[in-house]
């Protein structure tokens, strides 16, 4: 394991399967102590498990990040076992698609709680130890740079059809960056956001007809993406192929690193060279 995040630890939502576990299994080998969430107690067990086995340190905060309590209880949960954090990564999210006079307001709704709600209401809750830990530390004589990543999209960059929802919330975190950016550079948190092109995951390898369904709140959510869009979307790309979650994971990473430390509020497209 290399040690460029030794010492630290990371909370990452989402992080029990694709883009959200690989970015838990980045930090942790390059020592970071991770907070695993995920609404499936045996997915976020399975990455604490792996995070373990290579030597590392995790434990598992399952739950919705949408609950009223959640972002308390996440937050707690670093400080319980770790006794401090110095990464927080907003992953956590899904799609429910339509074009907007067929979208009900649950699907608006539902997708803006999840995409930056949610975020703003864990940014919120760490707040107050950050703004204590920081005070601390500056009375001993020592600087610590803590960083945020939210995760966006080149929807909330460019739009795209079919996504007001998802659109809308990805746009509102970049926004949500950069004020915070502003707010919280005085405590020396550093925080940015990546947009995603097309990631290759469960929700876009999966043909749209294939029937297969994502369980969130009680609902059963179909995903999965037409194939000959997805080669159109992929043809587009400058790289030649779409990401995977390990490209994904390393984008995020770049804010995570000591390298990064003077780098705030910034937006990097993590797509492969392509452009909307």
């Amino acid at each position: 394991m290399s040690n460029k995040l030794d010492g630290r630890t990371a909370l990452v939502t989402g992080s029990g399967r694709g883009i959200g576990r690989e970015i838990a299994l980045k930090l942790a080998s390059e020592g970071a102590n991770v907070v695993v969430n995920d609404l499936d107690s045996d997915v976020a067990a399975q990455t604490v498990a792996d995070v373990e086995t290579a030597g590392g340190r995790a434990v598992s905060c399952v739950g919705s990040v949408t609950d009223p309590e959640f972002a308390d209880r996440f937050i707690a949960t670093a400080l319980e076992t770790f006794g401090d954090f110095h990464v927080i990564v907003n992953n956590a999210g899904y799609t429910w698609d339509n074009v907007i006079q067929k979208m009900t307001d649950d699907q608006w709704d539902d997708i803006l709680d999840v995409h930056l709600k949610a975020p703003f209401r864990i940014l919120r809750a760490a707040q107050p130890h950050i703004s204590s830990a920081v005070k601390t530390e500056r009375a001993d004589g020592r600087r610590v740079t803590r960083k945020v990543v939210n995760i966006s999209s080149m929807a909330g960059t460019g739009g795209n059809a079919g996504q007001a929802n998802y659109s809308a919330a990805k746009a509102g975190v970049i926004g949500l960056t950069k004020t915070l950016c502003k707010e919280w550079g005085r405590y020396d948190v550093t925080v940015n956001a990546v947009a995603y092109g097309l990631i290759r995951t469960r929700l876009t390898e999966a043909p749209a007809d294939s029937g297969k369904t994502v369980n969130i709140g009680g609902r059963d959510l179909k995903f999965g993406v037409n194939p000959e869009i997805l080669e159109q979307m992929a043809s587009a790309i400058p790289l030649g192929r779409p990401g995977d979650p390990s490209d994904a994971a390393g984008a995020a990473y770049l804010f995570c690193a000591p390298e990064s430390d003077y780098v705030s509020g910034q937006v990097l497209l993590c797509a492969g060279g392509f452009q909307m």
